[in-house]
């Protein structure tokens, strides 16, 4: 199928491209830019006048709660909301029921999205066996599956001689370890960020130092093995300034925040809001400053949705009791455009270097061929109206999943049209 996006304002960060720029497309991939290929006869012409046509966004946190979870989403709702948010490929962590251990449970979920046909997954597999921190599972195996990397999700290895050696492993075929930092003993069983809004409130705290005193371990295996690392949904300005300064040391890491994370304080818990509960724990506004700032200079490569969708029967509960978790896939272009907004106070964040962190620098960390709209790339797209306000309502939203803190806000930017692979999976 040849298709024509006309009039649209193209931003590609990649290519350093904002201008008002047509697109076209043939056989699932980008043919020209600005000028048709010659022979170019369009089946089927988009007009994108007075609307962002950029790459399809890259989300690098997204549980689809299959296999095992469906009674809170199921591939499908959770696919169709990715591509009303713009979202066109997507990794999903390994912590579903069965865990991602065995090849053949990675097959299953890459052919059932597939089958779907709606938005690329990208499977994490499991770092050990049932995500025990004991015996490392088959990364080669994994890998020939379709696996992008290895992690833990939101467990931690309780034996560092197992985060050591399954750091060896994945430094001797070139894989890479995503870890969310937790010290496993520090904040356990904590259900909010350790500080006075805590403390007030009677819950139990999870400090800072469960974090850092992660990374600290994490990074000081990384010099000792050369393992390329992903440190996933960084809280902290001690958090930050780790990673900022492992980089300055040229150690292989990269480094992700939750959307959530970049606009919201532990202050947000309100009268214990059980949507606000979350991990890792919305932490203090220093916090939250340092994360916009580790987002400029780009010690912070990306930003995902960190979509776990919750039902009703979890969720509705005293804040204590809820589990914790908020669906994201359908606001993360919107929360990205909020900053973009926001910071900094002066001048704005430009446009493009804010969907960088959602389409180039995601598909950077995974090593994916999205995130672009070079010529002779997959023709994943995303066209959205920067100036259209919406307002997020549970009832709105496609994911199965329906809580988030977000609910009420009026944000900007609704999607218009999401291509993937060339064909127009959504059209509003």
């Amino acid at each position: 199928m040849q298709l024509h996006i006309r009039g649209g304002r193209l931003i590609d960060p990649l290519n350093k491209i904002d201008a008002a720029k047509d697109v076209y497309i043939n056989d699932g991939r980008v043919v020209g830019i600005g000028e048709a290929p010659a022979g170019f006869k369009a089946d089927r012409v988009v007009d994108a006048t007075g609307l962002i046509v950029a790459p399809g966004l890259v989300d690098l946190s997204a549980r689809l709660r299959e296999p095992g979870y469906e009674y809170k989403a199921t591939l499908e709702s959770e696919l169709q909301a990715a591509i009303q948010g713009g979202v066109t490929s997507l990794v999903c962590p390994p912590d579903t029921d069965p865990v991602l251990d065995e090849p053949g449970l990675v097959e299953m979920l890459t052919q059932r999205a597939r089958t779907l046909n709606l938005a690329h997954v990208y499977p994490l597999g499991a770092l050990t066996v049932g995500l025990k921190g004991e015996a490392l599972t088959e990364m080669a195996e994994l890998t020939e599956a379709g696996c992008v990397g290895f992690s833990h999700a939101d467990q931690a290895i309780q034996d560092t001689t197992v985060l050591m050696r399954a750091m060896q492993y994945a430094q001797t075929f070139g894989f890479t370890v995503w870890l969310r930092p937790q010290d496993p003993h520090l904040g356990r069983g904590g259900i909010a960020h350790s500080g006075a809004i805590a403390s007030r409130l009677g819950l139990s705290g999870v400090p800072v130092m469960s974090e850092t005193i992660a990374l600290y371990t994490v990074l000081e295996i990384m010099r000792s093995t050369g393992a390329r690392v992903h440190i996933c949904r960084i809280s902290s300005a001690a958090g930050v300034e780790l990673v900022r300064a492992a980089k300055k040391e040229g150690l292989p890491v990269s480094c992700d925040v939750g959307a959530h994370h970049v606009h919201l304080t532990d202050a947000d818990i309100g009268f214990f809001d059980s949507n606000a509960r979350l991990t890792p724990p919305l932490r203090s506004q220093r916090d939250r400053d340092a994360i916009r700032a580790g987002l400029l200079d780009g010690t912070i490569d990306a930003i995902c949705s960190d979509h776990t969708p919750v039902d009703d029967d979890e969720k509705l509960l005293p804040f204590g009791e809820a589990s914790p978790g908020a669906t994201g896939l359908e606001l993360l272009l919107s929360l990205v455009l909020k900053w973009a907004e926001e910071a900094p106070a002066a001048g704005g964040t430009p446009l493009a270097f804010a969907l960088g962190k959602v389409t180039s620098g995601a598909s950077g960390v995974v090593g994916l061929e999205a995130g672009n709209l070079s010529v002779g790339s997959v023709a994943d797209v995303v066209i959205f109206d920067l100036e259209k306000r919406w307002k997020v309502e549970a009832g709105a939203l496609a994911s199965q999943g329906k809580h988030t803190p977000f609910l009420g806000y009026e944000l900007v930017g609704q999607v218009k049209h999401t291509i993937v692979s060339g064909q127009v999976v959504f059209a509003r």
